[in-house]
């Protein structure tokens, strides 16, 4: 009788801290031993001279999720699953996204009826937060916390989405008190609402406008804002998809004097740029998300960041529209302005590969860096270490199988999704998963999706030791509990 189902022999396995060689034995779903000639299993499958790294964890991706304008996201928890785990990715942490007037516990409820059913990799969920009432920061968020939807989005734009200064402050005493982790998107509201209006007043609607209104100003400020409630309140936070050069100087700025500040971005930051948005009629819309990709030397400054620590994640931000389809990118026709034009792009399945081929590949981040930014890191930041993210005794066994010398043409047809178009088509990359395993099953193999709807299983988030804030409180008031106590 076999010892495991699956063994992974002569693997060189990478994870965040070490990278060696070994047998990867597999039992019941978890990894069971790593060593030298382990027994034989059920099946096993030989991968000298490839590398093995964790499953990818992709903790900002919006999958099935209605905007605030009512447009629905192209993939369905089926085919984003789907796409995740061909692209090396063997969880994912979309977001149960509450619009004003909503009950937070029934949009969870809602999103568990689209995932269970669909889901093909396993999967959690972020919560978004725009209508913070006394209900539901008193009563809805305290018990979902509790219940493993451990951390939450809150937004500084967009009319139906945004809060302000005071309620991101009681957002974030909930947090403190529960020991929740809050992620916010950063840009000046108002500065990109005054640019729009006169941009579009002007006669200036094209896309590439919406990289004029949504300018580097507006991430700045409102990234050294959210920096500066966060110390208020003594809380950590992460920054996501940060694009700037100067949003990055912020979050080193606080990281340097001791904050708990955290920094993600995602592939449309290294590969996309601001001439994107230019491409004639249009194209450009393809190439519309928020914030909008910068210019070249924009991308080496992001790359620096990566290098140096500043970021901490590597995400997708997958929000997928299509582009031909008038309940897309064309909802409001091709002439329409850009504030018409639904923002995202997707990236959930070339995610690792693209920072495999052009950091690993090219010498800017190391192997450990890599396998940190695209599992590790996520899955301790929301609590899900170790039993997602790394390659270890009673760790899950996603894992990852690399095919470092394999060439591919980025191009939509090779994708899994439900897009018409990739925004990365005609890329050459080098290096892409030649296997993927959830829990020690492949899913992606010789090419093929092997996994199937409903197999993805709910993972309830522990607190995560990174949400403990740092106790040094300058005052003797504690905003999050509202009482008078001795200073720290």
């Amino acid at each position: 009788m076999a010892e495991f189902d699956l063994v992974l022999r002569n693997a060189t396995v990478a994870t965040a801290i070490d990278l060696y060689r070994a047998d990867i034995g597999v039992k019941d779903g978890r990894i069971s031993a790593l060593g030298a000639k382990l027994g034989a299993g059920a099946r096993e499958v030989d991968v000298a001279g490839r590398i093995v790294t964790p499953g990818g964890v992709d903790s900002h991706c919006h999958i099935e999720q209605k905007s605030a304008a009512g447009v629905m996201t192209a993939d369905d928890f089926f085919t984003g699953t789907r796409s995740a785990a061909c692209g090396g990715t063997t969880t994912v942490i979309p977001f149960a996204a509450q619009h004003r007037g909503m009950s937070i516990r029934q949009v969870v409820k809602d999103y568990h009826a689209c995932a269970t059913p669909k889901a093909a990799v396993d999967y959690a969920f972020h919560l978004i937060l725009t209508d913070p009432t006394e209900q539901v920061l008193g009563q809805e968020l305290p018990a979902l916390i509790r219940d493993g939807y451990t951390s939450f989005k809150i937004y500084m734009t967009y009319d139906a989405l945004k809060l302000d200064d005071r309620q991101i402050l009681d957002v974030l005493s909930v947090a403190r008190r529960e020991g929740a982790f809050v992620m916010v998107h950063a840009e000046n509201h108002e500065i990109i609402g005054w640019l729009s209006e006169r941009l579009i007043a002007s006669g200036h609607t094209a896309p590439k406008f919406h990289a004029f209104a949504h300018v580097k100003t507006a991430e700045r400020e409102a990234t050294h804002r959210a920096i500066s409630l966060a110390e208020l309140v003594d809380v950590p936070m992460l920054v996501v998809h940060v694009s700037s050069g100067e949003a990055i100087e912020q979050i080193r700025w606080a990281q340097a004097r001791g904050l708990k500040i955290y920094g993600e971005t995602c592939p449309q930051y290294l590969f996309l740029t601001e001439d994107d948005l230019d491409r004639p009629g249009f194209e450009g819309a393809k190439y519309m998300c928020s914030p909008p990709p910068r210019d070249a030397a924009n991308q080496e400054l992001v790359w620096a960041g990566l290098k140096s620590g500043v970021f901490q994640v590597f995400s997708s931000d997958h929000a997928a529209y299509r582009y031909n389809d008038p309940e897309g990118k064309m909802r409001a026709g091709t002439h329409a302005h850009f504030k018409k034009v639904p923002n995202g792009v997707p990236g959930l399945e070339v995610r690792m590969p693209l920072l495999f081929s052009e950091g690993v590949g090219k010498g800017r981040i190391d192997l450990a860096q890599f396998v940190a930014l695209t599992a590790t890191n996520a899955a301790k930041l929301y609590g899900l270490y170790p039993r997602k993210g790394t390659i270890a005794i009673g760790s899950d066994a996603d894992l990852v199988v690399w095919d470092a010398e394999r060439e591919v043409t980025i191009s939509q047809s090779l994708l899994h999704d439900a897009m018409d178009y990739t925004p990365y088509e005609g890329r050459r990359v080098k290096g892409w998963p030649a296997a993927t395993y959830l829990r020690g099953e492949p899913v992606w193999e010789n090419g093929k999706f092997l996994g199937a709807a409903g197999n993805g299983r709910f993972l309830p988030c522990a607190l995560s030791p990174a949400a403990k804030p740092l106790g040094r409180r300058v005052t003797k008031f504690d905003p999050a509990s509202a009482t008078l106590d001795g200073a720290n």
